[in-house]
C-alpha cells in the first residue's frame, strides 16, 4: 500500500484529505505543521507528500526546501494543496522542489487523479 504524508495546521483538512486518501486505498500519515512533516519525512518512508502552504512553525515551501535535503526524498513527489493561488507563491514552491499544486477548497475526484498520476 503506498504511505501519503499530509502536512496541514488544520485539524479539519487534515481530516477531510487523510479521508478521501484512504476512502481510494492510500495509508496516510498526519503532520500538524511543516517542522511536523519534516521530522515524520525525516524518519519514516513516504510514497508521496501533501503539504499546505500557509503554516506555523515551518511554512510548506520552507518544508520542501527542508526535506528535499534528505536522501530518501530527494525524488517523491511533493504536491501543494493551498488556498494560495499567486504565481510568485506557485514559483517558489516550484523552486523549492514541489510537483504540483491544487488549490482549496479542493475536489476529491481531482485530488485522487493528481495523485494516481504521481504515484505508480
Amino acid at each position: 500500500m503506498k504511505r501519503i504524508l499530509t502536512v496541514d495546521d488544520s485539524a479539519s483538512i487534515r481530516q477531510m484529505v487523510s479521508f478521501t486518501l484512504r476512502n481510494a486505498g492510500y495509508e496516510v500519515v498526519e503532520a500538524v505543521d511543516g517542522k511536523d512533516g519534516l521530522g515524520k519525512a525525516s524518519s519514516e518512508k513516504f510514497d508521496l507528500i501533501v503539504t499546505d502552504l500557509n503554516m506555523p512553525n515551518m511554512d510548506g515551501t520552507q518544508m520542501i526546501t527542508a526535506v528535499r535535503k534528505l536522501p530518501a526524498c530527494a525524488f517523491v513527489p511533493i504536491l501543494m494543496l493551498t488556498t494560495e493561488s499567486q504565481a510568485e507563491k506557485k514559483d517558489a514552491a516550484r523552486k523549492a522542489g514541489a510537483t504540483g499544486w491544487i488549490v482549496k477548497p479542493f475536489n476529491a475526484e481531482q485530488l485522487i487523479a493528481v495523485i494516481q498520476k504521481l504515484v505508480k
